[in-house]
């Protein structure tokens, strides 16, 4: 079965850190561009950041900064640390992949470039 299954979010204070990981089963992750997208309630879905086979990375402006994509091919995973988080960064996070083309053309990956997606991992950041 293919799948991505994302972990690592939680209850943190504001200026805290975080690491998520989105773990791929069934297909070999290194071959796929990866990306993390998050929505908080009442909001719309939007892209955090991605990755692309070749460690070609892409930040959304309000995580920039802040933010580190990266993968481990030998663990069939990507990570996404975040730190410095903010309440407005509360939201369910998720990771897909994204067709190549997306990260070849136009350097990142939107939301509408994905077809598949997993449960997220909650990330509600509160003091």
């Amino acid at each position: 079965q293919v799948q991505l299954v994302e972990s690592g979010g939680g209850l943190v204070q504001p200026g805290d850190s975080l690491r998520l990981s989105c773990t791929a089963s069934g297909f070999n992750l290194g071959d796929s561009d990866i990306g993390w997208f998050r929505q908080a309630p009442g909001q719309k879905r939007e892209d955090v950041a991605c990755i692309s086979s070749r460690r070609n990375t892409y930040y959304a402006d309000f995580v920039r900064g802040r933010c580190a994509i990266s993968r481990d091919n030998a663990k069939n995973t990507v990570y996404l640390h975040m730190s410095n988080l903010r309440p407005e960064d509360t939201a369910t996070y998720y990771c897909a992949v994204v067709p190549a083309t997306f990260m070849q053309i136009m350097g990142a990956c939107p939301v509408h470039a994905v077809d598949t997606w997993g449960q997220g991992t909650q990330v509600t950041v509160s003091s």
